[in-house]
């Protein structure tokens, strides 16, 4: 066997801690797999953690993780510090540019600074592995970047933020508000104190923004990705949803041609044939398309402690049994600058829900509106009738252009019997 491969983690909070856990308990087995030992050296945080006591003799322990760096006996790092700036990038920075491995969960760092990252990476020979990155314990970067390598890949999308959709989970199922399920989740653990990346679609993007770039061939652009959250979806319109035949997804969808790259994350309707729209709970889910396989789906745990610290392991894996693929997929050199297509060109159709003082009149206002901007309407429902008090409308629309439907809410919303401002929701037919 050949000699071990000396790792060190970063950052000992859920994720490093579950990586620690793992490379002590799955000793053996890995050694087996890689063909030489996993040996963990050194371990760097400020704080101390007691449950990790048993896996941690032997092991140095180091205040300051930038120390890693210049420890000759350090092999690979592995980051588990968190944020897209500050220690984590200086560490990846530094630790790169010696010629030493980085493995990394930070999502936010890779979407931020991966392609000056990479750069770093293939000037040192060193590698740079983010498998935990996206979607927790789902092995989709190395699907895409290997399994499908013979394909081209034209779409990617998926439900890539557990928080969230663990949230509409428990709206449907018990009738309850964002608000009130959102708290419960915290409780729980499973949403943060601030939950601001995840129920306003910035985790969901900066994930969007790794997958589109491996899946396509392109540099990594997070500033062109559409974002919307979960906030103003309520159990209302997760009720209509069901009676309509949908279920309400916050997805990330990426779709690249020759118009240029489409980067969305925003609440989606999906009908309840869609292999995605069972996907409950916690979990994740991620469907890529290319042309020669068609279709492909993978489902499991998105984030946690174990379900990530597995993803991790499996990157010090590759590197200890000396399995290397191009960091984006294909060289930096050869990735395409694919412009950007501007969210207003979007086509396709939408869920819109009024708030509409029943009165005459009314709705042949709305009617008007909608047909002066091309959006044709499929079907309207309207669950009871008050005359002089404010009712709920849903209607639903053929194809109509992103654009146009945004000026013909603007002025929907403008009128004196729409008392509330309007829900859209965009209805995707996968």
């Amino acid at each position: 066997m050949s000699e071990a491969l000396n790792v060190a983690v970063a950052g000992l909070g859920t994720v490093g801690g579950g990586t620690v856990r793992i490379l002590h308990e799955n000793a053996d087995l890995l050694a087996r797999r890689c063909g030489r030992a996993i040996h963990l050296c050194a371990v760097a945080d400020p704080r101390r953690h007691d449950r990790l006591n048993d896996c941690l003799d032997g092991v140095e322990w180091l205040d300051d993780a930038l120390a890693l760096v210049e420890d000759p006996n350090v092999d690979v790092i592995v980051e588990t510090i968190g944020g897209s700036d500050g220690i984590a990038k200086k560490l990846c920075e530094a630790a790169l540019k010696k010629g030493k491995s980085i493995v990394t969960a930070n999502k936010a760092l890779i979407a931020h600074h991966g392609m000056a990252l990479t750069k770093i990476a293939e000037q040192s020979g060193a590698t740079l592995a983010f498998e935990a990155a996206v979607a927790g314990g789902i092995p989709i970067i190395k699907s895409v970047r290997e399994g499908l390598a013979a394909n081209t890949i034209s779409k990617v999308y998926g439900i890539l933020n557990g928080t969230c959709n663990y949230i509409l989970t428990e709206m449907r199922e018990t009738g309850r508000d964002f608000e009130v399920v959102l708290k419960e989740a915290q409780e729980k653990g499973y949403a943060e104190a601030d939950p601001t990346f995840d129920v306003d679609g910035i985790d969901t993007a900066h994930k969007l923004a790794i997958l589109s770039s491996l899946s396509f061939g392109c540099e990594i652009d997070f500033d062109s990705v559409h974002i919307e959250g979960i906030r103003s979806v309520s159990a209302t319109d997760i009720q209509y949803a069901d009676e309509l035949g949908y279920r309400i997804k916050l997805l990330g969808i990426a779709t690249i041609s020759e118009k240029g790259l489409v980067q969305r994350v925003h609440p989606c309707m999906v009908p309840l044939s869609a292999p995605i729209a069972p996907i409950e709970g916690v979990f994740n889910a991620v469907v890529a398309e290319g042309d020669f396989v068609d279709t492909v789906m993978q489902v499991g745990r998105g984030a946690g402690e174990r379900p990530t610290a597995s993803a991790v392991v499996a990157d010090i894996g590759d590197i200890a049994a000396g399995r290397r693929t191009q960091t984006l997929s294909v060289p930096l050199k050869d990735l395409k600058k694919a412009p950007p297509v501007p969210m207003t060109e979007h086509v396709g159709e939408y869920y819109v829900r009024l708030t509409v003082v029943d009165k005459p009149g009314a709705f042949a206002d709305i009617a008007a509106i909608l047909r002066d901007h091309d959006v044709s309407m499929e079907a309207v429902l309207q669950r009871a009738r008050d005359p002089g008090e404010a009712v709920p409308v849903v209607l639903t629309t053929h194809e109509a252009k992103e654009a146009d439907m945004a000026e013909a809410v603007k002025q929907i919303h403008s009128l004196d019997a729409v008392a509330e401002s309007p829900c859209i929701i965009r209805i995707e037919s996968f």
